[in-house]
């Protein structure tokens, strides 16, 4: 289980690697990109194969990035999630985030093993303030039903 700590932990970090949005931008990893943008956070994308997204300059890997980042967002399929992960660690990043549909329990094991913080089962866009339309909703919902990581 997530820990509410965690959460705060990785969203109080404003500089941050996303890997998962597309070319195409139909990914829910673009939407990311352009909200915590919009939010004011630094977000370098990692794509092995694009020079831009959305108009935003990528990086070919976690270790190509121009600064540190505080921490990685994964919106991937899980069969790539475990990878990352350990590229995450080789580059240096202290914090993991496997969005919803992302987790991988063999990179969650990763991340206990080698002390990096992970929050998985959750989506960023209910925690990075402000939370608007139907993330404040679902953040609510949860709230009522007791799901909200403590």
């Amino acid at each position: 289980m997530t820990s509410k700590t965690s959460v705060e932990a990785f969203v109080a970090q404003k500089t941050l690697a996303l890997a998962g949005a597309s070319r195409s931008g139909k990914k829910f990893g673009n939407s990311i990109l352009k909200e915590l943008r919009q939010k004011e956070y630094t977000v370098y994308p990692v794509h092995p194969e694009a020079e831009t997204i959305d108009g935003v300059r990528c990086y070919r890997s976690f270790a190509d990035l121009p600064e540190e980042v505080g921490g990685v967002l994964l919106v991937v399929k899980p069969e790539q999630t475990a990878q990352l992960v350990r590229d995450a660690k080789d580059a240096g990043i202290p914090r993991v985030w496997m969005q919803q549909g992302a987790r991988s329990e063999e990179a969650v094991q990763f991340c206990r093993d080698n002390g990096i913080d992970v929050v998985q089962k959750e989506c960023i866009l209910m925690f990075t303030e402000p939370v608007n339309g139907v993330h404040s909703f679902h953040r609510w919902l949860w709230k009522v039903f007791g799901k909200l990581p403590r």
